[in-house]
């Protein structure tokens, strides 16, 4: 055997001990879900709900919350009522309340010799973590050469899906399948993730019925068809394996010329924001898929699509405490597992960076003040706020540094390699240093763990019973 072919032999020797971990991994954060063994070390997921009055309909006229709005019949549909996994985001890796200086918190406060987790974190490459700090888009409607590249080169922590990648189910699922199948030698499984909120922004191919808006939602005032809209959410998402969800909104519809977010909002009421808003989070990871609560710190009065430009929002914190901080504080009480970051600069908190990569508002806010301990994605690193403005490197790195466990970029090949060199140059010349970069890969280890994330093929969704159930629960609120 000549030294390359020893070398060959090597390599697949490590990817055969990284395959056998991942299972084992697995199989022990399954019993300790299945034993009732909490990863959070506090509190559950359900918390009380508050009231909310004086909802603004589409024609300025008041509502009123009476009764919920509730009709007698329940909102599950035959849905999945499984508890969702316990312990998420107050565990041991996030960075809460106890974050130093630079926001880390290396293995959490209670991490241990014998934690799965860490010892996870410890098998890992630098190459390997750093991947994890990166969710990628992708061109077309099946695997590539690139995509393979992503996953077996840069060892990227998972995708997002638009819908331009996604044509039918039975496309979406042999691409998705794909991915997996070209993750299988990795020691992490995918992040597989969309934004499917309902209405205007949905990724899920046309078999499926169209969900309303959150406006149109929020007019009915019933957490029970907010949580039976987040089981939907969650059914059709883990038909297909995928395991994240960019959803729900949080952001109060406070601007009428807001040019983003409108009717994506539940409304106007920040009260009402937060309680269907937990309630959807609910629904959605009571299927076992991951809830991704935005746009931090409140994306509701802006009159610039942050899309095409940066958004200036001029409030000091008297101000975000009262109205667009209500909704997140909410969730997590109610144990967010992962808050996505806003691209707007606030001024009157920090005059430098925007709120995707500002220490001001993802450490000294989010985690330190709302007491955030789960894991923190930016907004895409590609939309004009950034891109316009900022290099996607200093950007990536910044939002680490900041607080941030995972960088964003759903677009550009070229893009989401600068970033993830970007981020290589600075863990090399010890900008992040390594204990931040484990900090940061930790949280996301545990929350993979913690959901029980695997590469394993999905049989595919049944989109006639979810149609079903679909249908039948929006007939009772009056909705389709």
């Amino acid at each position: 055997m000549n030294k390359q072919e020893e070398h060959t032999e090597k390599k697949k020797g490590v990817k055969a001990l990284h395959r056998l971990l991942r299972i084992s991994l697995a199989c022990v954060m399954s019993i300790m879900l299945a034993s009732g063994c909490s990863l959070n070390h506090g509190g559950n997921n359900a918390s009380g709900q508050t009231g909310a009055n004086g909802q603004h309909d589409a024609t300025g006229q008041e509502g009123t919350a009476g009764g919920n709005g509730e009709p007698n019949s329940s909102a599950n549909q035959g849905g999945n009522t499984t508890s969702p996994p316990e312990g998420t985001s107050n565990g041991d890796g996030g960075s809460g309340q106890d974050t130093g200086p630079d926001g880390s918190n290396p293995g959490g406060t209670n991490a241990t010799a014998d934690d799965p987790v860490l010892k996870q974190l410890n098998q890992l490459t630098t190459e390997e973590k750093i991947g994890q700090l990166v969710l990628v888009g992708m061109d077309g409607t099946a695997t590539s050469a690139e995509t393979r590249e992503l996953v077996q080169k840069y060892y990227v922590g998972g995708f997002i899906f638009y819908k331009n990648n996604i044509d039918s189910t039975k496309q979406a699922l042999s691409l998705f399948n794909g991915l997996k199948k070209d993750n299988r030698d990795n020691p992490v499984p995918l992040w597989m993730s969309v934004d499917e909120e309902g209405g205007r922004v949905s990724r899920m191919p046309d078999e499926f019925v169209d969900i309303p808006t959150n406006l149109a939602i929020g007019r009915k005032n019933s957490t029970k068809l907010s949580h039976g809209i987040g089981q939907i959410f969650g059914r059709e998402l883990a038909g297909f394996g995928l395991n994240m969800d960019f959803a729900p909104v949080l952001d109060v519809n406070s601007n009428p010329d807001n040019p983003v977010i409108g009717d994506r909002s539940f409304g106007n009421d920040a009260e009402r924001v937060a309680r269907l808003g937990k309630a959807t989070m609910e629904g959605i990871r009571e299927e076992h898929v991951v809830p991704v609560v935005k746009h931090f710190p409140g994306h509701g009065d802006t009159s610039v699509d942050s899309h095409i430009g940066l958004p200036v929002v001029n409030h000091d914190l008297a101000r975000l405490r009262k109205l667009e901080l209500v909704p997140f504080q909410a969730a997590v009480k109610d144990q967010a597992d992962v808050v996505m970051i806003a691209h707007l600069l606030m001024p009157k908190l920090d005059p430098d960076h925007p709120a995707s990569f500002s220490k001001a508002v993802i450490t000294d806010l989010l985690r330190n003040e709302l007491g955030f301990k789960g894991v923190v994605i930016s907004d895409d690193m590609t939309m004009g706020a950034i891109d316009k403005n900022y290099s996607i490197g200093k950007a990536s790195v910044g939002a680490i540094l900041a607080g941030g466990n995972i960088i964003l970029i759903g677009h550009d090949y070229a893009k989401e390699k600068e970033a993830i060199q970007a981020l290589t140059d600075a863990v090399k010349n010890g900008t992040i240093s390594e204990e931040v970069l484990n900090d940061r890969v930790y949280a996301v280890l545990k929350l993979k763990a913690a959901y029980g994330i695997t590469d394993e093929p999905a049989k595919g969704p049944d989109v006639d019973r979810i149609n079903k159930d679909a249908r039948s629960l929006l007939t009772q609120y009056g909705l389709k």
